[in-house]
C-alpha cells in the first residue's frame, strides 16, 4: 500500500509489518483450546492480551503520540499532529474458530485521522490471506485487486453469509445458499472479493467493523441498515454494538433484503 497523498507511507509499512507479526504470534496459540471444553476462555484471553500488548508496545515505540481506540471513546474534538491518528486494533475475530483450530479467523487493523478512515487491513494467518484497502481507492487481497460480485440478480447460485443465531431472527425466503463461517471480518472480505454476494451481521463493535468497512467500500460494496439506509462506521465511534446490518452490492441489496423476513413481523 502506498499513501503518498496522505503523507503516511511509514504508517502503512508499520501496519503491514505489525499485522503479520501479530499473525505469527497468534499462530502460537491457534488451535490449542482445551479439547474437553466447548470454548476455552483462558486461551482466548491470554492470546488477546498478548497480541494487544505487542501492538501497543510497538505503536508506542514507533509513533508515541498516536492513540489506540478504546470502547466508549468518542470523537469530541479535532486534534492536531500525532494525536490526530487513531488506530483500531482487533486482536482476534472468529475466536471460536481460532481456539478450535478452524482456519477462518483473523486480525484487523485500521488507521483513522480524526476518525476519518485512511486505510484498513484484515489478515488471516492460517490461510495467508491479507486484505487491504486505502479509503477511496482500490481493495486488494495480497497484490491482487478485488471487487464485489458482478451478479445483478439474486439466484440459486447466490451466497449469503450469516451469523450464528440468524435463524432465530429471520425466516428466509432466499433462493441461494446460506452459510455461516464464524468470522465477521472474513464474511465482509469474502463479499468484497466476490466469493459471496451478501452477508448479514449483528451485534458487532467498532473494533470489528473499522477495517472491514474500508475494504468493502473500496471494493464497491456497502454496509446497509436493515431499513435500507447506508451505515457509516463513524456513527458507531462511541463503541456501541451495531444492530443488524446487511453487506451487499448496491444493485442487489433490495433483492436480498426482500428475502429476509423478521420472525414476529
Amino acid at each position: 500500500m502506498t499513501l503518498k497523498d496522505h503523507g503516511t507511507e511509514n504508517f502503512a509499512h508499520f501496519a503491514a509489518d505489525m499485522i503479520r507479526r501479530s499473525g505469527e504470534k497468534a499462530l502460537s496459540y491457534y488451535g490449542r483450546g482445551k479439547s474437553y471444553v466447548k470454548f476455552d476462555d483462558d486461551l482466548i484471553t491470554e492470546a488477546e492480551i498478548s497480541l494487544t500488548e505487542l501492538f501497543r508496545g510497538e505503536l508506542k515505540s514507533n509513533f508515541p503520540e498516536h492513540q489506540v481506540f478504546e470502547s466508549g471513546q468518542k470523537d469530541t474534538a479535532y486534534t492536531h499532529e500525532g494525536k490526530r491518528y487513531v488506530w483500531v486494533y482487533d486482536a482476534l475475530d472468529g475466536v471460536a474458530n481460532f481456539q478450535a483450530g478452524i482456519p477462518i479467523w483473523g486480525i484487523s487493523l485500521a488507521l483513522l485521522d480524526n476518525f476519518w478512515p485512511i486505510f484498513g487491513l484484515f489478515y488471516m494467518p492460517a490461510t495467508g490471506d491479507l486484505f487491504s484497502a486505502k479509503a477511496g481507492d482500490k481493495a486488494y487481497r495480497g497484490d491482487e485487486e478485488i471487487r464485489i460480485s458482478p451478479q445483478e440478480d439474486v439466484s440459486n447460485e447466490t451466497l449469503l453469509l450469516t451469523y450464528s443465531r440468524f435463524h432465530q431472527h429471520y425466516q428466509p425466503n432466499f433462493p441461494g445458499k446460506i452459510r455461516n463461517m464464524g468470522c465477521t471480518a472474513a464474511h465482509i472480505c469474502y463479499v468484497a472479493m466476490g466469493r459471496a454476494e451478501a452477508a448479514i451481521i449483528a451485534n458487532e463493535s467498532y473494533h470489528d467493523l473499522a477495517a472491514a468497512s474500508i475494504i468493502i467500500e473500496a471494493a464497491g460494496g456497502k454496509i446497509y441498515k436493515m431499513d435500507g439506509s447506508e451505515f457509516f462506521i463513524g456513527e458507531d465511534s462511541a463503541g456501541q454494538r451495531s444492530d443488524h446490518l446487511l453487506v451487499a452490492a448496491p444493485n442487489t441489496y433490495s433483492q436480498t433484503r426482500a428475502c429476509l423476513k423478521n420472525i414476529g413481523d
